[in-house]
């Protein structure tokens, strides 16, 4: 046993490449190898003998073991010196473009879209806060005032996270909407409070209007005196600067659970040739939920309101910027074409300012 681990010590030690390792392992510890057959041996000797040679072979096979695997990895640490030497670049070269010059990356639409509702609503003093996309069933439908028969919370709709098996508390959610925002802004900071929630949702949806995942913008203003006119206010304001011309809006009485009264915003646009163009013609499109704040979503989020009251708006970030530019098909958003990306994304330079546009 002292001839095999000097031996093969040797050879491991003389290795100079991979290669040359690995037959040293099977020629030591392979199927068919030394050590290895010296220890299927031990079933042929008496207890006593193996007593004795048996945690003698475990050991040799174990150091064996140990040798190889620190030669390997100085074999690699050789083999990474080598190149590094001989693949030697210089960083500070310019680079190495195509006929155009380097190549470059452009800011996805939603991207884009996203910075430009921030900086509209900030211009009018809204916050931007964001929440976990992993919601309890209590941020994401209790507090809103959404009852447990509600469609929304049936599985064929909404993605519920697995419990362990014995666990009976209500299982967690992807957020179907970022309303959740809302109330932990409420609980975070109270009363008054002007704040934009953009974030991604989840809805179990797919068709060339819905995505599983897909993105909102959702507004919350409370205040002593808002009224549905300062709501109407602040959306026909947001169109305005959003697409770069006056926008009608129509408010359609509608319900949500979450607000009272509630209304669907629809606004004014034209249907020629296949193509819609918001601020004119003689047809409306709806594109956003509203209301006043419900009161029992006031007090779910820790305010009094019989001294407050505010209003609540949301939208798809995604789906007004098909509206913007043009964009047919929800899906391409999250294809990942880089064909696609290049004729439909920004420039990183373009940044989204009041000023100077959006």
């Amino acid at each position: 046993m002292t001839d095999l681990r000097e031996t093969y010590l040797t050879r491991i030690n003389a290795a100079r490449d991979e290669a040359a390792l690995e037959d040293v392992r099977l020629a030591a510890i392979g199927k068919k190898g030394e050590v290895s057959l010296a220890m299927r041996a031990l079933g042929k000797m008496t207890p006593e003998e193996r007593q004795v040679e048996g945690p003698r072979l475990n050991a040799l096979k174990d150091e064996i073991t140990s040798a190889i695997a620190a030669k390997k990895v100085a074999l690699e640490d050789a083999a990474l010196d080598v190149r590094l030497a001989d693949e030697w670049l210089d960083v500070t070269l310019p680079g190495r473009g195509g006929a155009g010059g380097p190549a470059h990356g452009s800011i996805h639409p939603i991207s884009q879209v996203w910075e430009e509702c921030t900086t509209i609503f900030a211009d009018m003093g809204f916050a931007m806060a964001e929440g976990p996309q992993v919601e309890t069933a209590w941020y994401n439908f209790d507090a809103l005032n959404i009852p447990d028969y509600h469609p929304a919370r049936e599985e064929m709709d909404t993605f519920y996270m697995h419990r362990a098996p014995g666990d009976d508390r209500p299982p967690h959610v992807l957020r179907t909407q970022t309303s959740p925002v809302q109330i932990r802004s409420m609980e975070a900071h109270g009363a008054p409070l002007r704040v934009i929630c953009p974030g991604r949702v989840y809805r179990a949806d797919y068709d060339q209007t819905h995505t599983p995942m897909f993105h909102q913008v959702e507004g919350l203003a409370i205040d002593k005196d808002l009224s549905m006119a300062n709501l109407k206010w602040v959306l026909e304001e947001f169109f305005t600067a959003y697409f770069g011309r006056a926008v009608k809006t129509r408010f359609r009485a509608s319900h949500f659970p979450f607000t009272e009264p509630s209304a669907e915003v629809d606004i004014q646009c034209s249907f020629e040739g296949g193509m819609v163009k918001v601020g004119e013609g003689d047809g409306w499109l709806e594109v956003l939920g509203s209301g006043m704040v419900h009161p029992k979503v006031m007090q779910a989020g820790g305010i009094d309101p019989d001294k407050w009251q505010g209003f609540a708006f949301g939208m798809g970030i995604d789906r007004i910027a098909m509206l913007k530019y043009g964009i047919p098909d929800l899906r391409a958003f999250f294809d990942s074409d880089l064909r696609w990306l290049r004729h439909y994304g920004f420039s990183a330079l373009q940044v989204p300012t009041l000023r100077g546009g959006v």
